[in-house]
């Protein structure tokens, strides 16, 4: 990060734009990732372009947000620690732990955790990658700080969540999905 005395960067990251994982079975993953999670296919490369092929998957309008290469073997550990889906209400939260479960996928984690204070639901996909679903992570402005270690909340559940928000989190109501 530059500081002020320093030429500041010609360019400003806003978003992580996609994430590409290698897998073990392509069509287990694309299964799970189109099935469980609702992503849709935009492109996908053959062996022939790609050894083991390539599936390209949306959630917006982005080309892609989501890529798995096929082919890859089951490692002891992975370089990639996770990555999320943000959801539009904490409503939409409830409703993805209830359909992991009806699919019977085990949560790693629910509720809040501490930094960037979002609730959230944490599971695995068929290759063992971390993936989370939350909605509302801190917004922090140009220049301003963030939310101050001294306000993190941890809450062990959505409900702990709910009942024990973090300042200046509005909660929206919640349907009988919990």
């Amino acid at each position: 990060m530059a500081n002020a005395t320093e030429t500041p960067l010609p360019f400003q990251l806003r978003k992580i734009g996609h994430v590409v994982l290698n897998v073990t079975d392509l069509e287990a993953a694309l299964r799970f990732y189109t099935e469980v999670l609702g992503l849709e296919v935009s492109d996908r490369y053959p062996d022939s372009m790609v050894p083991g092929g390539m599936i390209f998957l949306r959630c917006n309008p982005d080309h892609h947000g989501v890529a798995l290469v096929g082919g890859a073997r089951k490692l002891d550990a992975s370089s990639l620690n996770h990555f999320a889906f943000e959801v539009g209400s904490l409503d939409e939260v409830f409703r993805a732990r209830a359909w992991l479960a009806k699919h019977g996928i085990p949560l790693v984690f629910e509720g809040r955790r501490r930094a960037g204070c979002q609730i959230a639901v944490e599971f695995r996909d068929p290759d063992g990658n971390n993936l989370e679903i939350y909605w509302n992570i801190d917004q922090v402005g140009t220049n301003a700080a963030a939310r101050p270690a001294s306000e993190w909340r941890q809450a062990r559940s959505l409900e702990d969540a709910v009942a024990n928000p973090v300042a200046g989190q509005r909660l929206q109501p919640i349907s009988d999905f919990r």
